[in-house]
């Protein structure tokens, strides 16, 4: 019986998501782009699950799609969107209002690259290394990359990479802005399960809120976005009594004196 493309593990409202063919560094075969949307659909459906971590099996995060199935495929005949787009895991992804942290363990590569920008979070293992490499096999991205990328790292950074190929490693993605942080290949699960866990102990109905705000503010210009938060705010704000924010400062007030770091 051969092994499932994709492992999920659930604990309390945490789910951690593996990509798993790791004797294909995780390239996205039909069959793991169909589980990978199929999966955020089913987590989004389930209410106990709030925050997810992605992250790949073995040395790889993922190598972008599967370049062997697909010149092996004549059903694509020469359009490789009818491929690509059959079953989008990155739309699917973004549609999961809970926070996904990418526990990029390994390279991401093109479409992996894509995945990776698909989370809200990225945290790195020091073998974390970049690339896009579309423009190298001959194909344009169509899962966002060409306009997050110069968000994610100024346009000058973006048009370097795009129009190279060539890889950032993962202290350059640091420095660049790219990513949250590095750290050792054994402390990336553990980093992103804690930081999952500060994410769980906000008030439940603000961490999805907060997150559409500022994805829907971002898909803006600023001046929209800033008429965006003003009228969510407004609404949302109305329901907080003066009682609740004193209880609520109090505990941020503990926090404080308890976080150092």
């Amino acid at each position: 019986m051969s092994e499932p493309v994709i492992l999920v593990e659930k604990s309390g409202a945490i789910a951690t998501v593996t990509l798993n063919r790791p004797n294909a560094m995780n390239a996205l075969s039909r069959d793991l782009r169909t589980a990978i949307a199929e999966t955020f659909e089913q987590l989004e459906a389930d209410e106990n699950i709030r925050v997810a971590i992605l992250t790949g099996a073995g040395k790889a995060f993922c190598a972008g799609l599967d370049l062997k199935e697909l010149s092996g495929d004549a059903s694509v005949g020469g359009d490789v969107n009818s491929t690509v787009n059959d079953k989008d895991p990155v739309t699917s992804i973004g549609r999961f209002s809970g926070p996904v942290i990418g526990a990029i363990n390994g390279v991401a590569i093109t479409g992996g690259f894509e995945l990776a920008l698909a989370c809200d979070v990225l945290v790195c293992s020091e073998n974390a290394r970049f690339a896009d490499t579309h423009a190298r096999v001959g194909i344009l991205p169509g899962w966002g990359l060409s306009q997050k990328l110069s968000r994610a790292i100024g346009i000058y950074r973006a048009k370097e990479l795009s129009l190279t190929g060539n890889f950032l490693n993962a202290q350059q993605a640091e420095e660049w802005g790219l990513i949250n942080r590095v750290v050792t290949a054994e402390e990336l699960l553990p980093v992103c399960r804690k930081l999952a866990e500060d994410m769980l102990s906000v008030l439940p109905e603000c961490l999805p809120a907060y997150k559409k705000l500022i994805d829907d503010g971002f898909a803006e210009s600023f001046g929209d976005g800033l008429k965006t938060e003003r009228t969510v705010s407004s609404a949302a704000n109305k329901s907080v009594s003066p009682d609740a924010i004193a209880e609520r400062r109090a505990g941020v007030q503990n926090r404080g004196k308890q976080q150092t770091s």
